[in-house]
């Protein structure tokens, strides 16, 4: 049986990508953080596909979570032939009042612990296994919006790159996805005169669908021979 432990796996593109992956027939591991219905989904996904579903509840901003997420792939001797994280923080608060401990928790979250996460759970991660980190279109593209996140997001880029030689003597690949607009209910309660102006930065002149980013990951995590990638799915952003 093939198993796939997924950060931020209750909503959005996580939930997308569980429901992706429970399809092909994997177990599932999904880390959530204050979300009341991820006793619900977690039942769902299980009902729905017939594999089994586990839900840990886990602050990606707290270092002791992961020890809490080695303590339970150790005590249920699991081994994952996939490692999805997906799960960030980010900050809207302006430039000029930005706080530096507001940074660092972003930091945290997004840098920091998969960093110290996978170095903890390397060992359950199976020979041939793979690593998919969620980068972002915002850091690749400047963006007004949110500083740390956009540079939190090009340091997910860049650990990609430097992860490949230091996971090669496990045998784990490790590639990224870079989203631009995924159409989850962050995006959908966007004013509809925000979501028109980015559509219409999209040569495709629509936000991409969760159940196709989905499949962006499944192929990164089947394909023997994606290594050191960041695949961009932005659906021709800014191509005007």
């Amino acid at each position: 049986m093939k198993t796939a432990l997924i950060t931020g796996g209750t909503r959005g593109i996580g939930r997308a990508v569980a429901d992706c992956l429970a399809q092909s027939g994997y177990d599932l591991t999904l880390i959530y953080f204050a979300d009341n219905e991820a006793e619900q989904i977690r039942a769902e996904i299980a009902q729905k596909f017939g594999v089994k579903v586990t839900a840990i509840e886990a602050d990606i901003s707290n270092e002791k979570s992961i020890d809490l997420i080695y303590n339970y792939l150790i005590e249920n001797n699991l081994k994952l032939n996939a490692v999805v994280l997906n799960a960030g923080l980010t900050l809207r608060d302006s430039f000029e009042e930005t706080k530096m401990s507001d940074w660092q928790k972003v930091f945290f979250a997004n840098v920091h612990f998969p960093v110290f996460l996978l170095q903890k759970i390397v060992n359950q991660i199976v020979a041939g296994g793979s690593v998919v980190f969620t980068g972002s279109l915002m850091g690749i593209e400047p963006h007004a919006m949110s500083l740390v996140y956009g540079v939190t997001k090009s340091a997910t880029h860049a650990l990609v790159k430097n992860l490949v030689k230091f996971l090669a003597p496990y045998n784990i690949r490790v590639n990224g996805v870079a989203p631009g607009f995924v159409d989850t209910e962050w995006q959908k309660n966007k004013p509809a005169e925000i979501r028109k102006n980015i559509e219409n930065k999209i040569a495709l002149q629509r936000f991409c669908l969760p159940e196709e980013i989905a499949q962006v990951y499944k192929m990164l995590i089947e394909n023997g021979y994606f290594n050191g990638e960041i695949i961009v799915v932005d659906g021709g952003y800014s191509y005007k």
